[in-house]
């Protein structure tokens, strides 16, 4: 199999992200939803709106999110509403909360846990997607990618109950004090992945990850770890395969003492298993090749 091509460049500005969009080469058409994480109000790590406010405008871009599944600011829609607007996000782009109005099944074929995903329904409105990052360590998956928000960020909030239960539950009570085995869910974010991918199509999907604030902890944590290594740049592939594995890469090679954390983070959740398991049901390639546009 051939490699897949993972852009990258070290300066993390609002050029270099439309350049990094435009080297993909791929013009994403029609009604083009932005999936990206508003952040937990407490964290301030989350993707800064002025930093992506410009690619967001020129694909003409939707900013969609889903209410999540704990306690906290955004698991109603009426919380998540304020947040996003105390965030900015309101102040560069239209916003939707996909399940404000419920969700929907999309099947999954030959998921290792999983027969169908649940999103929230607004995704049917969408034509083409830009999945934007936030490359970061995560307390659950290890590290929270592209793979993470096109499965747990797409999921509706009991489609993240679903995919953290790998298809054993959606009562929040009972997931959270029976989780399963940590491979299981892992897989089953693959599972969710693929459900999407499926459902988009996967000429309409573009993946572009940001791997600065390089916190051992997920946006969606209230009172995050502050990073303990350096910005490391934008990196974008059409597959997000080859992107998350590349971002893992990035971190395990970096010449940066500060990195220990969140390798240990990242492996003691084992969390590159989501990227062995989303290879193994086609949804990209581990094998890449690195292509600097700077």
């Amino acid at each position: 199999m051939e490699k897949s091509k993972v852009y990258f460049t070290k300066e993390i500005t609002p050029e270099s992200l439309i350049k990094i969009y435009e080297t993909l080469g791929v013009e994403l058409k029609g009604k083009v939803a932005v999936k990206l994480s508003t952040g937990e109000p407490g964290g301030h790590h989350f993707l800064n709106p002025n930093l992506i406010k410009d690619l967001v405008n020129k694909v003409n871009g939707t900013i969609v999110e889903c209410n999540t599944a704990y306690g906290g600011k955004r698991d109603k829609a009426e919380d998540h509403w304020k947040a996003i607007k105390d965030h900015g996000f309101m102040d560069i782009a239209t916003v939707d909360i996909m399940d404000e109005e419920g969700d929907m099944a999309i099947p999954v074929e030959n998921g290792f846990h999983l027969k169908e995903d649940y999103v929230g329904n607004h995704l049917k409105n969408y034509d083409s997607m830009l999945v934007l990052s936030h490359f970061k360590g995560h307390l659950m998956g290890g590290f929270g990618g592209a793979l993470k928000n096109i499965s747990i960020g797409i999921g509706s909030s009991r489609g993240k109950l679903w995919i953290h239960s790998a298809g054993k539950s959606t009562n929040q009570a009972e997931v959270w004090s029976n989780l399963p085995e940590q491979d299981d869910f892992l897989e089953s974010m693959a599972d969710a992945s693929r459900g999407v991918i499926d459902y988009m199509g996967k000429e309409n999907m573009v993946y572009i990850s940001i791997a600065n604030n390089l916190s051992v902890d997920c946006d969606c944590d209230a009172n995050p770890h502050a990073p303990e290594m350096d910005d490391l740049g934008i990196f974008a592939s059409i597959d997000p395969v080859a992107l998350d594995q590349a971002c893992y890469d990035a971190v395990i090679n970096a010449e940066d003492s500060g990195k220990a954390a969140l390798i240990e983070r990242m492996n003691s959740r084992h969390g590159i298993h989501t990227v062995e398991a989303a290879n193994k049901l086609g949804l990209g390639n581990r094998e890449y090749e690195i292509v600097n546009i700077d």
